[in-house]
């Protein structure tokens, strides 16, 4: 097997899955523990060893002695001096053979709730580590205290929080909750009780037998908690609705609910007033009675409300940013504080239940909303496809840990998108099968598709779907930007800032060259450097050769990528998306983790401060910013 038939055999079994390459002359190497642990703590992936990744490519070396070397990997794993669990089973470990040279692939599996952190060594504090974009790096302590607490039997919000007891709960949001209990099970005896052994059936009042001590518990607090209670004893706990239904960059939306001292801001509340919100925009039949029961309810009202008690339910409420909920033209957005607590493999095929607030779920199942047997996201895909939108979108981000849900209200195959494929692509885009034509009308309407997101629609194997788009990109319909797991596409011959989960069609980009500076780069048509490049102005890109340190090092350190963003943006406003493309980073990405840093660090300031999200937004340096 040729050196290139091995790495396309690794590809159409690893695209979308972290993939890491380490040399293995000199025996195992002991940067492989870090990735192992890192692996194992973030999604999971696949390490190759017998392969040294440098600046200048892949190098096949193969490893000395296959056997030998999985005889040492299989004794580390079961020395907890060395690794705190071993999560492979014998098929995770195999041997490729290439033309007498030998390579040992590891996959590594997502660890579970209960099996992390996974540490080397003998400390948790210093030997968990977790991946993000640019490698591996060991985690805060804050992190690793947040994946012990995950890993209690002890729900988070069953703790009772001292000295806070009935009357820090609202009583008109008790009797709210009564109501609506009573209006979906009137026969349950539990309402024939009075309010204390109520709340105390719910978990939202209990004594620890233990140590004889009472009160209200975290769950009760949120759920019911009046306005003073939780700003004492959750100082941190945040819920924030906003509509941004205008496209003036000007508005920073039209509605918003947010904890201002006119409601008491517990989550029943701001459910309620979501809900009404949410289900009283969609554009078919829905009403609410004056208790904000459904009547004539509909599969996507339902997967409304459980995406929104997901939210909640799932949230880390000690956790930065709170849950935020977003209403725009085209799309909801629901992100909440807090990891996955199951894999996306088991969130995609449901059945499983893993909830961080064990509490609030019951609490909100016996009003109606959410479900405890795993098939919430079924539910929500079953709402979505019953209305021809797109499929939902799951999104998971670190540092700090949060979880997104997007619900495009888009429809799959818009007729507008479909006609424009046609004319482009003629015959080509015609024939194609179903999946292939979901993958591109998909990297069309959201600038670009990626194998984890044709799961989503799908619900094919990684395998299968690596096979479709290979095809398409050799058949001129897209265009690869990446390897591995940042593998995505884009439609052949389009910008990438033509793209973004918009209702609008991403129109055609010019199909002449840019100018690029003769000391720059050189690309082919085919390359997805090109395509990333594409649309940018004659002045960005001769900026390419300062920008080349961070574009040929994916894993460049964190402080000498800010350096070349700090050139960059010397003396001149760049975009988000132009510095993305100059660094061929992710764009939002590049936001949230470096660029919103380095405003706040007083490293870059903003063209326009008064309105920080317009899509027009552009940075540049400080030119003296405080050490």
């Amino acid at each position: 097997m040729r050196q290139l038939d091995i790495f396309t055999a690794l590809q159409s079994s690893t695209e979308g899955i972290d993939t890491e390459f380490k040399s293995a002359r000199g025996g195992m190497p002991g940067s492989f523990w870090e990735s192992y642990a890192a692996m194992a703590n973030t999604q999971g992936g696949t390490i190759v060893l017998g392969v040294a990744e440098k600046a200048s490519g892949l190098v096949w070396e193969g490893v000395p002695d296959a056997a030998q070397l999985r005889t040492v990997l299989w004794s580390q794993l079961n020395d907890r001096h060395k690794i705190s669990a071993n999560l492979l089973r014998d098929d995770d470990v195999r041997t490729v053979e290439d033309e007498g040279r030998q390579f040992v692939v590891v996959n590594v599996p997502r660890a579970s709730r209960l099996q992390r952190p996974v540490f080397v060594g003998p400390n948790p504090m210093t030997g968990t580590y977790r991946r993000a974009e640019e490698g591996d790096y060991r985690c805060s302590d804050d992190e690793v205290r947040r994946m012990l607490a995950d890993q209690s039997d002890t729900p988070a919000d069953s703790h009772i929080v001292e000295h806070f007891g009935l009357p820090d709960f609202d009583p008109d949001t008790v009797k709210q909750y009564r109501n609506r209990f009573a209006s979906r099970a009137p026969d349950h005896p539990w309402l024939l009780l009075d309010d204390a052994p109520l709340l105390t059936k719910l978990s939202a009042l209990r004594r620890d037998r233990a140590t004889g001590l009472e009160g209200a518990t975290v769950a009760g607090l949120l759920m019911f908690g009046r306005f003073e209670a939780l700003r004492d004893a959750l100082p941190g706990f945040h819920v924030d609705y906003r509509e941004r239904m205008s496209d003036d960059p000007a508005v920073r939306w039209t509605d918003r609910v947010v904890p201002d001292g006119t409601w008491e801001n517990n989550l029943f509340q701001f459910y309620l007033r979501v809900m009404q919100r949410l289900s009283g925009d969609l554009k078919m039949p829905f009403q609410l009675d004056r208790e904000l029961y459904r009547k004539d309810d509909t599969a996507v009202h339902e997967a409304l409300r459980e995406a929104v008690v997901n939210a909640l339910v799932h949230a880390d409420h000690r956790g930065q940013g709170g849950v935020v909920i977003e209403r725009y033209p085209d799309r909801i957005e629901l992100s909440n504080p807090g990891s996955l607590l199951v894999s996306r493999v088991q969130l995609l095929q449901g059945g499983v239940s893993e909830c961080r607030n064990k509490s609030l779920q019951l609490m909100f199942q016996l009003m109606g909303g959410g479900d405890k047997a795993g098939s919430g996201m079924d539910k929500i895909r079953a709402g979505w496809r019953a209305q021809h939108w797109r499929s939902p979108r799951l999104e998971e981000s670190l540092q700090p840990d949060r979880v997104k849900l997007v619900l495009p209200m888009v429809s799959l195959i818009p007729g507008e998108v479909d006609l424009a494929l046609r004319q482009r692509f003629g015959d080509r885009f015609a024939m194609l099968d179903t999946t292939a034509v979901q993958a591109v009308v998909t990297a069309q309407v959201e600038g670009s598709v990626t194998n984890a997101r044709m799961q989503e629609i799908t619900g094919e194997h990684s395998k299968e779907i690596t096979g479709v788009l290979q095809t398409l990109v050799r058949d001129g319909l897209l265009t690869q930007q990446n390897q591995r797991r940042w593998a995505s596409y884009r439609v052949a011959g389009d910008s990438p800032q033509l793209g973004g989960d918009s209702r609008h069609l991403a129109g055609d980009s010019p199909q002449s060259s840019p100018q690029l500076p003769p000391d720059s780069p050189q690309f082919g048509w085919d390359s997805p450097q090109f395509d990333r490049l594409a649309g940018l102005s004659a002045e960005v890109l001769a900026l390419l050769p300062m920008a080349e340190p961070a574009r040929k090092n994916k894993k460049l350190p964190v402080p000498q990528l800010k350096i070349v963003v700090r050139q960059l943006c010397a003396g001149r406003w760049l975009s988000t998306s132009e510095l993305a493309a100059l660094v061929d980073r992710d764009a939002d990405k590049l936001q949230t983790r470096f660029l919103t840093a380095m405003v706040k660090d007083g490293v870059l300031e903003l063209r326009y401060p008064d309105v920080r999200n317009r899509p027009d937004q552009a940075y540049r340096t400080v030119a003296n910013p405080l050490a």
